[in-house]
């Protein structure tokens, strides 16, 4: 394609998946059985100068959106919406470093979940490029969401555990907040079962409750 060609109109939609870390994002997109593209992958390594800062020298802010590379998230599902197919990086959260890259493909599929904790923050992006099917913000209880997302961190050992622990008590009594901003940007909050539902319904091209909440 020349650099006069049209841009190619997009074969697939995304549907974006946000919430709280640990709401159960990423277990309801593998439900679906769509194409899952993880926007964590997309976080910044932990050498990058322009990670924000915790407070009294608290380390760096992995839950503030500047820690992630939104362009290139962004660019990975024009990408996929256009020409169904695409390279993600792989990323370890142990380390805060990207470990090598891996292809994803939606072999035909007219429509993927993009999930991650700040996929709430290119929602306008995706609909301005013609790309947005629905975003969602999964909710829930803040005390099962801390309990939840301690166990998984713990489990997989992503962080040290006193790190894990002062995280996850700050992100608790943040949740409400946390949720409200998302829904400020455009996702439609809501617990799986209506989650499960919309997805169904944007699966199928049927109309759904506009994503935009302004």
């Amino acid at each position: 394609m020349n650099s006069h060609s049209p841009t190619r109109p997009p074969s697939a939609r995304v549907l974006l998946l946000t919430g709280p870390s640990g709401s159960g994002k990423t277990s309801l997109a593998t439900a679906t059985g769509l194409p899952v593209l993880n926007l964590d992958d997309f976080y910044k390594e932990g050498t990058d100068p322009t990670l924000p800062q915790l407070p009294d020298d608290g380390g760096a802010d992995w839950d503030s959106p500047l820690s992630w590379d939104a362009g290139a998230a962004v660019a990975a599902i024009e990408e996929l919406c256009r020409t169904g197919r695409t390279a993600v990086p792989v990323y370890d959260i142990a380390t805060s470093a990207r470990t090598g890259a891996s292809g994803l493909a939606l072999d035909g599929a007219p429509l993927f979940i993009a999930e991650g904790i700040f996929a709430a923050d290119v929602i306008d992006r995706c609909r301005a490029a013609g790309l947005l099917a629905d975003a969602l913000c999964l909710r829930g209880r803040p005390t099962t969401t801390f309990r939840r997302r301690l166990s998984r961190d713990l489990r997989e050992g992503r962080k040290p555990a006193v790190y894990l622990v002062r995280r996850g008590l700050r992100l608790l009594r943040g949740e409400r907040t946390i949720v409200a901003r998302h829904t400020a940007l455009g996702a439609h909050p809501c617990a799986r079962p209506e989650a499960l539902a919309r997805i169904a319904a944007a699966r199928t091209g049927r109309p759904v409750e506009a994503a935009a909440r302004r």
